[in-house]
Order: structure tokens, then C-alpha cells, then sequence
């Protein structure tokens, strides 16, 4: 099968990502073959590629938004039969024993594996995922539309629990790209007022248009202190204004598994009045099934821009230099 693979970890314009063939995986026990259809691109595969998360394994195929077909079902597997259509996310599993996992809060688990980490993702024409860890998708959507969902939609879904928005309270998003952007809707949907801060004028417009009460610039003010707020941008920087900018008892979300170093704080002017700075990691398939349930319910408005198969390094590179509107997704089929 043709297949992606990051070669040599390295700034994205030394061409980290080399195109190979690979044989078509073998699904173990518990496993499902998948036949994949689309991979969204995430910028947690342009830090693996770059070397900002250390490779677990040689060569990994990368990606972990993947909207596919169950091909074939593994030694022992119960799971979604032939031709049903999964998706295939961040996590790939737990200890499901762990104090972490037993309390529901497995996206803590030390044993816990990645798609496109610990084991080869989708930039690839094949995967292997286990099934308890997949996801099943409609039918009437376009897959190009399903794959943002499974990480850009499901990790900014924590984000928000993470927040602590108040019911109608105003949410500010710092930065604002794949993730951002599906977040900001479900935030809306459930009253809030969104204020937005980026430094792409392509994703000032598109906030915009999706109906955010303040656009401005990475590091602006809004024009009214804020009740909660996410940090989706990897830039340790905008830690310190998107603190400044919270009301007393705000917290502010930083939802990247990778962030620069962040400045010295003032504790009287970032941290004080009861602020609160939290990180989010990963996720839990509950997490991901709520989601799921609520956009069938409201569906967002998928930005996406499509890149052809052969030109995975290019999505990279672009969503490296902010030139991708929304999420880029790879058309594998």
C-alpha cells in the first residue's frame, strides 16, 4: 500500500514526510482492519513530524482523524462487521486498570497508546485499530466533514468541559484554526459569545462569518474581561494575556499537547482573584461519544480544505505556515 512516513524528524521545510510503500497491515486480536477513506491533519502530526513530540517508533505513518471502511475483523474480534464506516482517533488504548482508567478519567492512563504515535496512522491507504477504540459514523456525510470531528471536534469538546464556561458566559479563543473553529459553534449553540484572537486573516474572517462578537489580533484585548477561555494556538506567550484577559474566577484551557515555554507570570496581574490555568490531555471515548451525539444533534460548519494524497508534506507545510483555512484533509481513496 502507499503510505506516508515520517523519516527524519526535522523543521517542516526539510521535508521530514517521505512517501513509501508499505504491505497492508495484519488486524491482531481485537483488531479491525480499516480501509481508509480520509485523514484530517492535525498539528499534533506536524509536531511528531518535526520532532517537537520525541518518536516512539521508526518510520510511523502519521494521522489520527480517520474516516474509513472495516475491511476485515480480527482472531476473536466482535466489532462493526465489513463495510461498516469507523472512525479512528487520537487514542488508541488504555490499561483499563489503572486508578486513572477504574475513576473514567483513561485519557490519564501511563499505558495509554496513539494513533499515528505509537502505531501507524492514517497517511496510509491501510490501518489497524482496535475496536473498542474506533467510532461508528453516518453514512450521509461526507467524509471530508466526519474527519475534523475526531480530533479537531472531540479534543476541542474536552477543552471547553475544561473551561468551566458559565452558562451564556463570553469565551475567548486564542488562536483559531481546525480545532477553533468547531469549538466556537458548539460554544454558540449553547449561548455563549465567542471573542477571537488570531494572527491569520483568513481565520479572522472566517470567525467572523461564523458569528464571534470580537476578532482581533493574537495577543489583542477583548473589550470586555472574560469568563473562560482556550488557548488553542501552541504558543506559550499568549498564556499571559489570555490570563490578563480572564475575570475574577475565569479559567483558562491550553488545549495543545505541545506549547512553547511560557514567560514568568505576575501572580498579581495573571494569576490573581481566583484565576485558574489547566491543561487538557487527550481524551475519553466518553468524551468522544458525547460529542458525537451533540453535533448529529447541531451539526457545525466544517471548514475544510482538501489536499489530494500525494501532497500530505504540502498540508503540512501550509498548516505550518497558516495558509490552511479551517482543517486540511487528505483524500486517500
Amino acid at each position: 500500500m502507499d503510505a506516508w512516513v515520517v523519516a527524519r524528524p526535522g523543521p517542516i521545510a526539510t521535508n521530514p514526510l517521505e512517501r513509501t510503500r508499505l504491505p497492508v497491515p495484519e488486524p491482531g486480536p481485537g483488531e479491525l482492519l480499516i480501509k481508509v477513506e480520509v485523514c484530517a491533519v492535525c498539528r499534533t502530526d506536524l509536531h511528531l513530524a518535526e520532532g517537537d513530540l520525541p518518536p516512539r517508533r521508526p518510520r510511523t505513518v502519521p494521522g489520527h482523524e480517520v474516516v474509513g471502511r472495516v475491511t476485515a475483523l480480527g482472531p476473536g474480534t466482535e466489532g462493526p462487521a465489513p463495510g461498516t464506516r469507523v472512525g479512528v482517533a487520537w487514542l488508541r488504548s488504555t490499561c483499563g486498570e489503572c486508578r486513572y482508567c477504574r475513576r473514567g478519567a483513561e485519557n490519564l492512563c501511563p499505558s495509554s497508546t496513539y494513533t499515528g504515535w505509537d502505531a501507524d496512522g492514517g497517511y496510509a491507504e491501510y490501518l489497524t485499530a482496535p475496536a473498542d477504540y474506533v467510532y461508528p459514523l453516518p453514512e450521509d456525510l461526507p467524509a471530508e466533514k466526519l474527519a475534523p470531528l475526531l480530533c479537531a471536534g472531540i479534543i476541542g469538546y474536552r477543552a471547553l468541559l475544561r473551561c468551566d464556561l458559565p452558562p451564556r458566559g463570553r469565551l475567548g479563543i486564542y488562536g483559531f484554526g481546525a480545532s477553533a473553529h468547531i469549538t466556537a459553534q458548539i460554544a454558540m449553540a449553547q449561548g455563549a459569545s465567542v471573542y477571537v484572537m488570531t494572527r491569520s486573516p483568513a481565520a479572522q474572517e472566517l470567525a467572523r462569518e461564523l458569528g464571534a462578537v470580537f476578532v482581533g489580533g493574537s495577543a489583542d484585548t477583548p473589550p470586555e474581561p472574560l469568563d473562560a477561555a482556550i488557548l488553542f494556538a501552541p504558543v506559550g506567550e499568549l498564556v499571559l494575556p489570555a490570563l490578563e484577559a480572564l475575570d475574577r474566577g475565569g479559567t483558562l484551557a491550553v488545549a495543545g499537547i505541545h506549547l512553547t515555554d511560557i514567560p514568568v507570570l505576575n501572580y498579581q496581574r495573571h494569576l490573581f482573584q481566583e484565576r485558574t490555568l489547566r491543561s487538557v490531555t487527550a481524551n475519553t471515548r466518553a468524551d468522544g461519544r458525547e460529542f458525537l451525539r451533540l453535533v448529529a444533534a447541531h451539526p457545525p460548519r466544517i471548514t475544510t480544505t482538501p489536499y489530494p494524497f500525494d501532497a500530505a508534506d504540502r498540508a503540512l507545510q501550509d498548516l505550518a505556515a497558516d495558509r490552511v483555512n479551517g482543517v486540511a484533509v487528505l483524500h486517500v481513496e
